[in-house]
């Protein structure tokens, strides 16, 4: 049964590229699929990515360990150089597109890392930094293959090697933590 429901929602969201497209960046559907973010979603999901990574990291350089202190640093350095290409990027019309606050869902993430307890710190950021991590880059991957911005795109592609050696610093960070 969950084969048949499984083959039924693949079939449907290939069947039209347009409705897969327009199904939330978040619900995963996209990004099993391979199928690009529309423009506006993309520089949605990629600002508040940046924005929560910055918040986080912040958080991080507060109570994270000498390692997690390091990582943050990165993490404000190059999450505020990819806000400001990004911004450079979107046509002056189209600025209000870019979200200037968090959604609910990165809110929440970074109230539990707020609420972390020292001892916890490690067990909270290290895991949601390689799962922020492996959304980015597939994010970012499926963007540069199929975009429909052209200075996006490339742009995208750019910065892939960069989000790959963040999810690598991650896991990592992860790994060292067990």
């Amino acid at each position: 049964m969950k084969r048949v429901i499984l083959a039924i929602v693949m079939v449907g969201a290939l069947s039209s590229s347009a409705s897969a497209q327009s199904v939330s960046e978040k619900t995963g559907v996209n990004s099993v699929l391979g199928v690009a973010p529309k423009t506006e979603d993309f520089v949605k999901e990629a600002a508040t990515s940046d924005m929560l990574e910055i918040e986080a990291a912040k958080i991080a350089e507060q109570k994270g360990n000498a390692d997690e202190k390091k990582f943050a640093g990165t993490m404000v350095a190059d999450h505020t150089k990819t806000s400001a290409d990004l911004k450079s990027m979107v046509p002056t019309g189209k600025q209000n597109d870019i979200p200037t606050t968090l959604d609910d869902s990165s809110k929440k993430q970074l109230d539990k890392l707020r609420d972390a307890k020292p001892e916890d710190f490690a067990s909270v950021y290290d895991p949601m930094q390689v799962s922020a991590h492996k959304d980015a880059v597939s994010l970012f991957e499926r963007y540069a293959k199929n975009g429909d911005d052209p200075k996006l795109k490339e742009w995208a592609g750019k910065t892939l090697p960069a989000l790959r050696h963040h999810l690598e610093m991650a896991q990592d960070l992860n790994k060292n933590r067990k």
